[in-house]
């Protein structure tokens, strides 16, 4: 598939040359949260089709920013995996995810698709560093079915898929709750009262919760 150029001797426009095109971006964000099978991709991005899939795994690879891997025991399968200047776009995405979350974020509509998994790179973007400074402390978020966590450890994060294995608090949580957090139409302490929401754990780790990720306020664009 040919790719379009700016054909700009311009970093911006040498990178967008790169993943400027549709869906690239969003693969990366999907990877960006660890190896991923084909499956799983289009599982995650729907009205993305087989073929274009492919071709943008295939461009990634070919620009140094993917490489195939297989997964370790017991799945043993082939899975997509971003290299070291891919991982580099980490942080320009979760500049975008902040941005987005004031700017962008809105109602949701009909025929939007949402994946509380999504959150896992959520929880990176709006952390507070500052807020964490000190704080040792396991959060495992339960979304319906999707579970993932975050470990808070002195101002740092790792927010990843799955159950922690000795969570210090747990957020239970519907989706359309949690899409109603996200999109700042209700609070977690609300949801909580009005019995959308559960919470169990430490209760010092809870309280902290909110300092530690707090959302940008959403404003409308002039």
């Amino acid at each position: 598939m040919d790719q379009r150029a700016y054909n700009q001797y311009c970093a911006t426009a040498r990178t967008l040359d790169i993943v400027g095109e549709r869906w690239t971006l969003l693969l990366i964000r999907e990877l960006l949260t660890g190896p991923k099978r084909f499956g799983d991709l289009q599982a995650s991005l729907r009205g993305l089709g087989t073929g274009l899939l492919a071709a943008r795994l295939k461009h990634l690879e070919r620009e140094g920013l993917a490489r195939k891997i297989t997964l370790p025991p017991p799945a043993r399968t082939p899975a997509y995996a971003l290299t070291e200047a891919g991982e580099e776009l980490g942080a320009p995405v979760l500049a975008l995810a902040r941005w987005g979350l004031r700017w962008a974020m809105g109602e949701r509509h009909d025929t939007d698709t949402f994946h509380p998994g999504w959150a896992v790179l959520g929880l990176r973007a709006c952390f507070d560093a500052e807020a964490a400074a000190g704080l040792r402390a396991v959060y495992e978020f339960r979304v319906d079915d999707e579970v993932f966590h975050a470990r808070v450890d002195d101002g740092t994060i790792e927010a990843l898929h799955g159950p922690a294995q000795h969570p210090d608090a747990v957020i239970t949580i519907g989706e359309d709750a949690f899409v109603d957090v996200t999109g700042q139409r209700l609070t977690l302490a609300d949801a909580i009262k009005t019995g959308a929401a559960s919470a169990s754990g430490d209760r010092a780790a809870l309280r902290e919760l909110t300092k530690l990720f707090p959302l940008p306020p959403a404003r409308e664009r002039d």
